[in-house]
């Protein structure tokens, strides 16, 4: 039914790990803890205590308040909740997450829950033993709102192809009712003879027509908006869905009233109108919004489920340890855990037993796998690579993966400025509309005037107010956008693309994948270069570490004759490979490998391994009959048009540049000299890289450019989110907007297609609010009538789909 998480450690309410974590990021700092003396706090990595010293020691709130704020006011939280994410169909505005959020806390066995409209998602805490998950999908789906697994893709699709029934069922009917007016309705109405009289029986056939097909495009293709309205009165939030409602039932009910009384003078199309107008606003807006839920099921998707834990001897008391498979949630601090090569490691530990090679991509972002022995810490998510490990569970028995996904939870549940802003807006807007209706039909009565014309005036006021145009101000001049930028190969996944990145003041890089191509390679070879990669590749292919596979890949691109090794031959080493190559012992790896097995290393490839170091790479040192032969030098290099794109984003000084990175301070050396790179953050962990993104928006809003999972929190926790086409789904789900097939020098581009989207949508949403400022007092002063209101609209909306139409060149 649902992606389920144990409540602990950072995910939970005021754990003790929280409280002795790194000051920075949370995550567990080392014996002694990374300190400054110029910086208070302890840290987990030198590069959280120098994003502290740089940006300053911002403060956080407690966690247990946070909980406590985020479980819509729970008092307590038990460390043994669980918590499940639930996708829900149907959220459509911010009263329906506070309506899901309040009837899921209503639930028994429900601690907290919160629901959130930009992911289309609802995350609940819950005991487990007395919850009934179900029940609670039963009472959303009596709303309206439907539950699924966020997994299940398939519904997911099968949830668009509904809405895109109610758009195309709406149109055919709404087309049919607007044929029977244009052919018969309107002719009478401006005094002009229609194609057939309405007679009697012609008459009430054609309106018997026209109610059937507008309930049809009503009570159908309207009900989300319908359920919005019944859920903003029973919220106490009142919303456009409402004002949208009562504009569109008022006309349909007046209307309704004037056919049973004999009248022909009646307003179905204005109902029509309304309704497809919105629908189609809605519409585009969810399908932009279901990236966000893709974004933390793929995460979840990552994540470990299972566990084989240690147990005690055998029943017959040999003393012989045995393995079983358990849950996540039973694993105890200091359980031994066993990951095998190629699985990830369930939850943050410590090796006991075994060394590997440990890539931590995922979590860390650094792009050279560590090598992990007994006593090192490992984390949750990781991958073991080459050979087994034994892992001792922390003390949380928390993952860094688990926290990830809460964090992208957290951040990209958040509601922006503008979209708080439109929320208290919409809140304002509605009820002023009605009082407005309401004091208009009192004056109307008390001038002298009949109900009747009372009840149109305050009808007008309703139609002409209705926020056709204001909602398709923005939706259609992204929707332009979007077609602009994919012509250039920009995928924008979020319309604040174009409301933010013309006001950016900070850009932020991460480095691996990024400025540079990610990918581990042979940069250059000091000394003989054809007989060391080839036996170095002759041996390498034995082992699975990406070091190797760099090695090999390197003898296949140069063509090298590799020779024939026998596996029985060969030795695999902590750091590096020996073996027997056509007749000679050859050691490839460390420098320090070598020199343990008796190698020299000669005077020029000591000073190789020094300068391979000092620009971030990696040295593989070749040595065969007792002296080196050659150094590999691995990494990965900086992408060609690196150093223009980042002039060109900051745009003469402008705009602040700051390069982000896992990796070691050697391995971002490079940047710092460009005179347009303002800072440069090396050795940062992932959820720190997320809190520096927010403590940079201190200096105003950010821009972040990154490819990698581990860049995904910090792609949503900035302004906007740029990611590489080149990277993984996750960053490209998390980011506002994809660069596809294409190098980083697209980014450029980014920035001035938005500045011109920006524009459209500022002159849009000026027209929008101008005739409102001018359309609702003159409806509310008699002037209009509700068909001259319904034109005034369609024509407001015209105006806007005309100006969003426009070429951007």
């Amino acid at each position: 039914m649902s992606t389920t998480t144990r409540s602990r450690g950072s995910a939970g309410a005021g754990s003790d790990a929280d409280a002795e974590g790194c000051d920075l990021c949370g995550l567990p700092t080392p014996t002694p803890p990374v300190t400054g003396d110029d910086v208070s706090g302890e840290f987990c990595c030198r590069g959280c205590l120098e994003i502290t010293r740089a940006l300053g020691d911002a403060a956080s709130a407690d966690p247990e308040t946070v909980e406590r704020e985020l479980a819509g006011g729970a008092d307590e939280v038990p460390d043994d909740a669980e918590r499940t994410y639930m996708a829900v169909d149907g959220m459509h505005c911010a009263t329906c997450e506070a309506f899901v959020s309040g009837t899921a806390r209503t639930c028994e066995g429900v601690y907290a829950a919160e629901a959130s409209y930009a992911n289309d998602m609802v995350r609940v805490t819950y005991d487990p033993e007395t919850a009934d998950l179900d029940g609670l999908s039963g009472t959303l789906a009596r709303y309206g709102y439907g539950t699924r697994d966020p997994e299940e893709r398939e519904a997911a699709e099968r949830s668009d192809n509904q809405v895109a029934r109610f758009v195309i069922g709406g149109g055919v009917f709404g087309m049919m009712v607007m044929l029977w007016y244009v052919l018969f309705l309107y002719p009478t109405y401006v005094g002009v003879q229609p194609v057939v009289e309405l007679g009697v029986f012609d008459g009430i056939y054609i309106l018997g027509n026209i109610w059937v097909m507008t309930s049809i495009v009503l009570f159908y293709t309207g009900f989300p908006i319908l359920r919005g309205a019944l859920v903003s009165l029973r919220a106490g939030q009142p919303n456009m869905d409402l004002l949208v409602s009562l504009a569109a039932t008022s006309a349909y009910v007046y209307s309704t009233a004037a056919v049973l009384v004999g009248e022909t003078h009646v307003y179905f199309d204005v109902t029509v109108a309304i309704i497809l107008v919105v629908t189609l606003g809605n519409y585009y807006e969810d399908r932009i919004k279901r990236k966000a839920a893709g974004m933390l099921s793929d995460l979840a998707a990552s994540r470990v489920s299972e566990a084989r834990r240690r147990v005690a001897g055998d029943a017959d008391g040999s003393g012989d340890t045995a393995v079983e498979m358990v849950a996540l949630d039973a694993l105890e601090p200091g359980d031994l855990v066993e990951v095998r090569p190629g699985e990830r490691v369930p939850v943050d530990g410590t090796v006991r037993e075994g060394t590997a090679a440990v890539d931590e991509a995922l979590v860390t972002g650094e792009s050279m796998p560590r090598t992990k022995r007994p006593g090192y810490d490992v984390l949750g998510g990781t991958v073991v690579t080459d050979r087994p490990l034994v892992v001792a569970v922390g003390e949380d028995a928390t993952s860094t993966l688990d926290r990830l996904v809460e964090l992208l939870w957290d951040i990209q549940s958040a509601r922006s400025g503008v979209q708080r802003l439109a929320d208290k807006l919409a809140t304002i807007f509605v009820p002023t509309v009605l009082v407005l209706a309401a004091v208009a039909f009192g004056w109307t009565l008390f001038s002298g005037g009949t109900p009747t014309d009372a009840f149109l005036v305050g009808l007008t006021v309703l139609i002409v107010s209705c926020p056709c145009a204001l909602g398709l101000a923005t939706p259609l001049a992204v929707a332009s956008g979007i077609k602009e930028a994919a012509s250039r190969g920009i995928v924008v996944a979020s319309e604040a693309v174009f409301e933010a990145v013309p006001d950016v003041d900070v850009v932020v890089f991460d480095k691996t994948g990024t400025l540079t191509d990610g990918d581990m390679a042979v940069l250059r070879v000091v000394g003989d270069e054809t007989a060391a990669v080839a036996a170095a590749a002759a041996l390498e292919r034995f082992s699975a570490h990406p070091l190797a596979t760099a090695v090999v890949e390197a003898a296949e691109d140069a063509g090298a004759s590799v020779p024939e090794v026998s596996a029985d031959g060969v030795t695999v080493h902590d750091r590096g490979v020996s073996g027997e190559v056509d007749g000679e012992r050859v050691v490839v790896g460390h420098p320090d490998l070598l020199r343990d097995e008796g190698v020299t290393l000669a005077p020029v490839h000591e000073t190789a391994v020094e300068a391979a170091r000092d620009e971030g790479a990696v040295p593989v040192v070749v040595g065969w009959a007792g002296r080196s032969r050659a150094v590999l030098v691995v990494g990965d290099e900086p992408r060609a048009a690196w150093d223009d794109v980042v002039a060109a984003v900051a745009e003469g000084g402008r705009r602040e540049v700051v390069v982000l990175t896992g990796d070691s301070e050697r391995a971002a050396r490079r940047f710092r000299d460009h005179p347009d790179v303002t800072d440069v953050f090396a050795g940062v962990p992932p959820e720190a890289k997320a809190e520096t993104v927010e403590r940079l928006r201190t200096r105003g809003t950010v821009a972040m450019v990154g490819d990698g999972s581990n860049d995904a929190p910090a792609l949503a926790a900035a302004d906007i989110g740029i990611a590489l086409g080149t990277g993984t789904d996750i960053a490209g789900d998390a980011a506002d907007a994809v660069l596809v097939g294409r190098d980083i020098d697209a980014i450029p581009e980014v920035f001035s297609l938005s500045a011109g989207v920006n524009r459209r949508i500022r002159g849009n949403l000026a027209w929008a609010f101008g005739y409102n400022a001018v359309a609702i007092p003159l409806a509310a002063l008699g002037v209009l009538n509700p068909l001259f209101a319904a034109v005034a609209m369609g024509t407001s909306s015209l105006l806007v789909v005309a100006n969003s139409a426009r070429s951007l060149d």
